[in-house]
């Protein structure tokens, strides 16, 4: 039997993008396509998505979506089924999907999001004909609410539901009075159900309502239930813990290909390894750095708190002491922005730095990096280490979340044993970032172990093979629990 999944999102690649959450959402159809799940992606109605779609044919409206008035496009994403709210006063704006081109967050991102979740919900119920669900899957909190929607008031019969933490940190949290507008009967006002902390907790309330939480990696799983990681909402999951899920991500083996990707100056193998000296020359040349016989670290990061981007930015004067040199391609907080651009100043063709972003860039600077760092405080699963991983950038990461799960460090048994596929540290302190570049650098110098962990990284199985049917198998048991 065919499960029907209505995969709802904020983002997904290739129409809409801020960060992992789009790779994940877009890739995710095509990884449980061969285990007999049909899945429907759903999105709201942004310009970008609006462009893409062209002349979609309406498939159902609204009069009044919690006030606004909206419609149901119906189109595809990747070959696969594509949904979309097209609700004008909420998303046709300028600026990105969350805020405006100051980076401020729109005021009424609360409302924007419930209408949207309303609307998956009314989906998943079955108020669009034609349009049947087994499955309403929604990915973090600005879906998370269509899992109390189908809990408190749904249209006609709601199927079973998943929600997915991509990260525990982003929580949408809004005062009390949106409640008024939400549609919502009054018992949902109450712990168990929407309220938090005296407002509405829009994650908080996913989790309280879903049939089945996900995370995208075991580690993270684990995490979330400690106060450290858990950000407010480690007793819900404890109280939970049996309907938890730990799935890590994987990444288009398609689009992320170093055999065949036009991004690169000179596609590679893990067996034709010498070819990356040819993409190391292209990111040299277009970050203005020096040629040299050290180690090339590349970063591709938001620039924050969680990403331990303060931490590095203390240690890049050591970097270069090292031998090493440094490519930074992310954007963020606007004085670790100032601070990486300073220290490009100061180490003039050692250090190069480019604040925004660039999905080329980042494909060159996994095909030409030596190393690429990842120092995050916490990481739900993490991207660009698998990315490395594809490319034989080594990654060099915190150990935690995703990153420990995907990750083998170069000890001397895994070395030994040829497992190691990068360089793990364990606290996110200058002195156990600057040990991890100390000992990344100096396996850089010993090449037949260097290029042992290369081949190794690029020989993982970072597809979504094991992933996609890992979702399966849980929507699988989530119908047969639902007769």
């Amino acid at each position: 039997m065919t499960i029907r999944v209505l995969s709802i999102a904020s983002e997904a690649v290739p129409l809409i993008k801020t960060g992992g959450l789009a790779d994940v959402v877009g890739a995710l159809p095509g990884a449980v396509a061969q285990h007999d799940v049909a899945m429907t992606t759903m999105l709201p109605g942004y310009p970008a998505v609006m462009a893409a779609l062209g002349k979609a044919k309406p498939i159902h409206a609204w009069p009044s979506l919690l006030g606004e008035a909206a419609r149901l496009l119906a189109g595809s994403i990747g070959g696969r089924p594509l949904l979309v709210l097209d609700a004008p006063t909420l998303f046709r704006r300028d600026g990105g999907p969350y805020g405006d081109a100051n980076g401020r967050d729109w005021a009424d991102n609360g409302l924007r999001f419930a209408a949207f979740s309303r609307a998956a919900a009314d989906i998943a119920g079955g108020a669009v004909p034609g349009a049947t669900f087994d499955i309403a899957h929604a990915h973090d909190w600005q879906a998370a609410l269509t899992c109390a929607y189908l809990r408190f008031a749904p249209v006609g019969t709601a199927p079973p539901t998943v929600v997915t933490i991509h990260n525990m940190a982003f929580q949408g949290h809004y005062p009390r009075a949106l409640f008024d507008r939400l549609g919502l009967p009054a018992q949902a006002w109450s712990i168990n159900g929407v309220e938090y902390h005296g407002g509405v907790g829009f994650l908080k309330a996913g989790l309280e309502s879903a049939w089945a939480i996900t995370t995208v990696s075991p580690t993270y799983a684990r995490e979330i239930r400690t106060p450290e990681f858990g950000m407010g909402l480690d007793g819900l999951i404890r109280a939970r813990a049996g309907h938890v899920h730990g799935i890590v991500n994987g990444i288009d083996t398609g689009e992320w290909n170093a055999a065949t990707d036009p991004q690169l100056a000179s596609p590679f193998t893990a067996r034709t390894l010498g070819r990356r000296a040819a993409n190391r020359a292209a990111v040299e040349s277009e970050f203005g750095l020096d040629r040299s016989d050290g180690p090339l670290f590349v970063v591709i990061s938001r620039l924050t708190w969680q990403k331990g981007m303060d931490v590095l930015l203390h240690v890049i004067d050591h970097l270069v002491a090292s031998g090493a040199r440094l490519a930074l391609l992310g954007s963020g907080d606007k004085a670790l922005e100032a601070g990486f651009a300073a220290a490009a100043v100061r180490h003039p063709g050692r250090v190069g730095v480019r604040i925004g972003y660039d999905e080329g860039c980042s494909h060159r600077l996994q095909g030409g990096g030596d190393a690429i760092l990842v120092p995050s405080r916490f990481e739900p699963c993490g991207l660009t280490q698998l990315y490395g991983l594809a490319y034989g950038c080594v990654p060099v990461v915190a150990r935690t979340g995703g990153l420990v799960d995907t990750v083998v460090d170069a000890n001397l048994a895994a070395i030994a044993a040829g497992a190691a596929t990068g360089v793990q540290f364990n606290a996110v302190t200058t002195e156990a970032l600057t040990d991890a570049i100390d000992r990344t650098v100096a396996l850089y110098r010993q090449p037949a172990i260097w290029q042992a962990i290369q081949r190794a990284g690029m020989k993982s199985d970072f597809s979504w093979g094991r992933s996609g049917k890992a979702y399966a198998d849980l929507y699988e048991t989530l119908v047969a629990a639902s007769f």
